[in-house]
């Protein structure tokens, strides 16, 4: 039997940028909220990440005079989505293009986070409805020390967070780290002496002060084991939580927030729904599925299982574990990716190579194109210092061959097909223009081209001078896109499309409106804590409308492993 335990207004499971989004909406509201984070790090995959946010129409775009609208927005996510999306996330992309813009202004209202733009164009800015900037935003630094005993609890990351996104844009620190370091000195030692950090680490510290400051309180260690549910309609009233080898039950008068992550550090959930070669992880270890299988002990509908943050990474290590650092070290002039076959497949400068990554057999639903590799010569190695610094924690990870056939054997890839490969892209870099995959050609392509190439295409070098190069590009996770599917407010439905009442969803842990295919690069953090802000005013729209009012008789629903996709 679980110990009896209190009684808040808002449960929320989890720590991370949706979860906390959530909980101030909420507690600026009136509500009164409990955070129950199951590891001893605040923050989740959030923490971790670059905190590049995508968010349509915002402020800072309309005052730096670019033109934005709602409209625009939805124009461009119908445009630019897989085929097909429309037909169950359309409803969700209306509410995102209009609430996002007024979670931004909400945030900054209500904690000390600042956000300037990035610049950065959308990856297929030539859809309709695409922009050559303007969405892209990103948190200036902040102190830890602003949260007092908890920032020594916030989640650390494999990025380097004394430099903020933007900084790492503007000075290019993957190939230029000791000119930036040079260029930022004062301003670095200035960030050590004081505690600050920008990128995830700022992200999660201004919303962790603006719950705190609204009356938030947080429990860490304290693992969600189950919902509470009312016999009666089968809502959801409180958690069972477990701390220490106790358990003890939590009742939630106005509602539960899920926003755990996603479930890529589940072996039998990951190779279930993304079978195949599989790099590195980049997310917390924590990430292990708790809140799609909350979801589902109650009668949730699971989808886009099959989604997730897939990227490039490179390899490091992180709690005494191998972990990934995302790092899109494949776009260079003078290297390709290549199939299992030898074939090149993809635009190696795409932002969504990670989705070409993880295309599937419609049959087998294995990888089709799987194990890849970049194929390169020396000159790929003169470009990044960093990239040869992390080459050094995986021993073995770059091939060497002093000819094209040796490098081909080495990576057992067919030799005739990498020879005619090379010499076909080498030909392209002759002329200036990939006849295949237009690498370079598009708007963010283009924002991403450092010197180099030729022709006038500097995504374009040839691939001639030896010792050549292979190294293994399969898929990384990031962060799993899918799990409880929502309505338009967050709220979680059941098979059967009937919503359940008092659970809610948001972040990694629900059905994801934008998966694989990232629409921008923060297109995870933005609607991330657009659904959490989402989240928040539903259930103040909830508590004010007194549906958590009157007594039920609750029961505790078991968090079993969910068997449906």
């Amino acid at each position: 039997m679980d110990e009896a335990g209190e009684t808040v207004d808002v449960v929320i499971a989890g720590s991370g940028a949706a979860a906390l989004t959530a909980a101030l909406t909420a507690a600026v509201g009136g509500l009164g909220v409990l955070i129950l984070e199951k590891t001893a790090r605040i923050g989740g995959t959030s923490a971790m990440s670059g905190a590049g946010t995508w968010i349509p129409a915002n402020h800072h775009a309309r005052a730096a005079g670019i033109a934005d609208s709602e409209a625009q927005a939805l124009a461009y996510l119908r445009a630019a989505s897989p085929a097909g999306w429309a037909e169950t996330e359309d409803a969700l992309w209306q509410r995102f293009v209009t609430e996002a813009p007024r979670m931004l202004a909400f945030v900054e209202r209500h904690t000390p986070l600042r956000y300037g733009l990035t610049g950065e164009p959308d990856p297929k800015a030539e859809a309709p409805g695409g922009m050559q900037g303007g969405r892209m935003v990103s948190p200036h630094p902040l102190r830890r020390g602003l949260v007092g005993r908890y920032g020594r609890c916030i989640r650390r990351s494999t990025l380097p967070h004394r430099f903020s996104y933007l900084e790492m844009q503007r000075f290019d620190l993957y190939h230029e780290p000791i000119r930036t370091v040079a260029k930022l000195a004062p301003l670095l030692f200035w960030r050590l002496l004081t505690g600050a950090a920008g990128q995830g680490n700022a992200l999660v510290v201004g919303l962790l002060k603006g719950c705190l400051d609204h009356g938030c309180r947080i429990a860490l260690e304290h693992r969600v084991v189950s919902l509470l549910t009312d016999r009666a309609d089968g809502s959801v009233g409180g958690v069972a939580v477990e701390h220490r080898g106790r358990r003890r039950r939590i009742l939630a008068r106005s509602g539960v927030v899920l926003a755990t992550g996603g479930f890529e550090w589940d072996p039998d959930l990951r190779e279930r729904y993304f079978p195949g070669p599989l790099d590195r992880l980049g997310s917390p270890s924590g990430n292990t599925g708790d809140g799609q299988r909350l979801a589902a002990s109650v009668g949730a509908r699971l989808e886009r299982m099959d989604q997730a943050n897939v990227y490039p990474t490179l390899p490091t290590r992180y709690e005494g574990r191998p972990h990934a650092l995302p790092a899109i070290f494949q776009a260079e002039p003078h290297a390709i990716v290549v199939n299992r076959e030898g074939r090149r497949f993809v635009s190696e400068y795409d932002y969504n190579i990670g989705e070409a990554l993880d295309s599937r057999d419609p049959e087998s639903g294995q990888p089709r194109h799987l194990p890849a590799w970049v194929i390169a010569d020396r000159r790929f190695l003169r470009r990044s210092l960093l990239f040869r610094y992390y080459a050094t924690k995986e021993p073995g990870w770059v091939r060497r061959a002093p000819d094209l056939g040796r490098l081909a054997r080495l990576a057992g890839l067919p030799e005739r097909a990498l020879a005619a490969t090379v010499a076909r892209f080498n030909g392209f870099c002759r002329s200036g223009r990939d006849g295949d995959f237009h690498r370079g050609e598009s708007a963010w392509e283009r924002s991403k081209a450092g010197p180099g190439g030729g022709a006038g295409n500097p995504t374009l070098g040839p691939i001639e001078e030896p010792p050549f190069l292979a190294i293994p590009l399969n898929r990384s996770i990031l962060g799993t896109k899918g799990g409880a599917r929502t309505d338009p407010n967050g709220q979680v439905l059941r098979a059967d499309g009937s919503l359940i009442g008092g659970l809610y969803c948001a972040g990694n842990a629900m059905a994801n409106p934008i998966g694989t295919r990232a629409l921008g690069a923060g297109t995870t953090i933005g609607p991330c804590m657009t659904w959490g802000y989402i989240c928040g005013n539903a259930l103040l729209d909830a508590n004010r409308r007194g549906a958590a009012a009157g007594s039920s008789t609750i029961e505790s629903s078991s968090a079993s492993v969910p068997g449906q996709a």
